[in-house]
C-alpha cells in the first residue's frame, strides 16, 4: 500500500533568508525528513505547489482535489500551510472520496531545527494508515474531521469547533 505525499508548501517547507530577513521556498524537505526519520513506508512524493495557504486560491484547492480524484492510491497525506488548512480539508471533504485523507503542517519551519513538522508528519502517517476512508487534519498529536476543526488563531492550536454528540 503506497501513501501519497502531495506537497502544497506551507510553513514546513520554508527556508530562512538571512540577508533579506524573510521566509521563502526553495524545495520541499519531506524526502529528508523521511530519510532521517528512517520511515520505511511506500510513499510517493509529488509537489503540487510550494506556496503559503494565504495566498492559496480556489483554483490551487481544485487542483489538490483533482489531483486526490486521480490518483490511484486511497491512502493520501498533503502538507499544507496552516493558515487556511481547514478550507482546503473542507473542500476535499465535500469530494466525499472513497480515500483516507490527512492533512498536516507545522507551525515552525523544518529547517529552523525545532519543528513540530516532523512529530505533525509522523502522526499523519499513522493516522493516514488506520483511520476510515475520509478527509482529516493532523496537528499536535490529534486529528479532527474536516468538518469540525478550526486553528485558534489567538493559541495557534488546532481544535475542534464543537463537540458533536
Amino acid at each position: 500500500m503506497t501513501i501519497k505525499i502531495l506537497i502544497t508548501g506551507g510553513t514546513f517547507d520554508k527556508e530562512y533568508d538571512e540577508i533579506g530577513g524573510r521566509l521563502y521556498f526553495k524545495n520541499t524537505h519531506l524526502p529528508e525528513i523521511l530519510n532521517l526519520g528512517r520511515s520505511n513506508l511506500p510513499v510517493e512524493v509529488r509537489t503540487l505547489m510550494m506556496i503559503d495557504s494565504l495566498e492559496m486560491t480556489d483554483a490551487d484547492r481544485d487542483l489538490i482535489v483533482s489531483h486526490c480524484k486521480q490518483c490511484s492510491e486511497k491512502r493520501i497525506i498533503i502538507t499544507h500551510g496552516t493558515d487556511t488548512m481547514e478550507v482546503t480539508a473542507r473542500a476535499l471533504g465535500e469530494a466525499k472520496l472513497d480515500k483516507t485523507i490527512v492533512l498536516t503542517g507545522a507551525m515552525i519551519p523544518y529547517k529552523f531545527g525545532s519543528s513540530d513538522g516532523l512529530f505533525n508528519l509522523g502522526s499523519a502517517l499513522a493516522f493516514v494508515q488506520t483511520l476510515q476512508n475520509g478527509v482529516f487534519v493532523a496537528m499536535n498529536g490529534r486529528f479532527f474531521n474536516w468538518d469540525n476543526v478550526r486553528k485558534n488563531k489567538a493559541t495557534g492550536i488546532f481544535e475542534e469547533l464543537a463537540h458533536k454528540s
